[in-house]
């Protein structure tokens, strides 16, 4: 059962606050393990997860403003604030993950290797398993609401520390085998950037698609059209199109009735479904009637 749009904003919330106050603790600790050892590496780290922090806040500000009520002038609701949260966090990501690719790069060229002392090892061992967990939590929150914010800082907190593996990886590399693999810390990097690239593209994509519209799913559609066969006979529908506001899902379709039925009569049928899909699938529907030698003429 799908929680309600209040319940799902309250859990995205608590989740976008817990990852602020987590990320800006990680953080701090990376700024003072950075200090004391020296690395660069590890204070360019401790920057990109405090701008976890900052996409935490995003997130927050796009759930409480695509939960604002419809107005006159925005009759369908705030919910897409949601989306254009999303795509802040996708470009945020695609810009993190080009910095890495060009630090890796500039490590690659002037031979740089990691190298850490043991406080810095604690911290990044310790940011790593405290960001996947975020990252399983966010994700979590993500398949129980549908928040597409949710995926986005899940990836956020993942991107940070799959950020750390290489530096981790190089550290206990450089230890046994010394300067044989000094690049192994770039080829990591550069492998790390190319998923968040990718995992940035599908944040992306997935919510431009969601604003320009989206076809039905098949497997939507072909339930709802078992749905009405079962229980209203079988009526042919046809050109399905799907809108998303947030939570908020518009479904229009075409509904073949007998032309010999007046317009009363298939205002009440159309009403009756459109309740009934309302209350069985979460949708607001609409729905078109056409006599039923429109369907001979599709198919023609």
């Amino acid at each position: 059962m799908h929680p309600s749009a209040q319940e799902s904003a309250q859990k995205g919330i608590r989740a976008a606050l817990v990852s602020v106050v987590t990320n800006t603790t990680l953080a701090a600790l990376k700024f003072w393990a950075g200090a004391i050892s020296g690395s660069v590496a590890l204070i360019a780290d401790a920057w990109h997860t405090l701008s976890d922090s900052i996409t935490s806040f995003i997130v927050i500000v796009g759930i409480k403003l695509s939960r604002k009520k419809a107005t006159v002038s925005h009759p369908f609701g705030y919910g897409r604030w949601e989306q254009i949260a999303a795509l802040v966090c996708g470009f945020i990501l695609a810009v993190v993950a080009y910095e890495f690719t060009i630090d890796a790069i500039d490590r690659l060229k002037h031979n740089t290797a990691a190298n850490f002392g043991l406080i810095a090892i604690l911290v990044i061992s310790a940011s790593i398993i405290v960001k996947e967990s975020l990252a399983q939590y966010a994700f979590w929150v993500y398949r129980k609401t549908g928040l597409i914010t949710m995926k986005a800082e899940g990836w956020h907190h993942r991107s940070d520390a799959l950020s750390s593996i290489p530096v981790l990886v190089g550290i206990f590399i450089g230890k046994y085998f010394g300067e044989m693999f000094w690049w192994m810390d770039g080829v990591l990097g550069i492998i790390v950037a190319l998923s968040l690239f990718w995992a940035s593209y599908e944040i992306i994509k997935s919510a431009i698609n969601k604003l320009l519209g989206e076809r039905v799913p098949i497997d939507l559609e072909q339930d709802i059209k078992a749905y009405i066969c079962k229980h209203f006979g079988g009526y042919y529908t046809h050109h399905y199109h799907i809108h998303s506001y947030g939570d908020v899902r518009e479904l229009t379709f075409h509904l073949h009735v007998n032309g010999y039925e007046t317009v009363e009569e298939s205002h009440k049928l159309a009403t009756h479904i459109e309740n009934a899909l309302k209350k069985q699938f979460h949708l607001e529907c609409t729905i078109h009637i056409e006599p039923e030698s429109q369907k001979s003429d599709l198919k023609s």
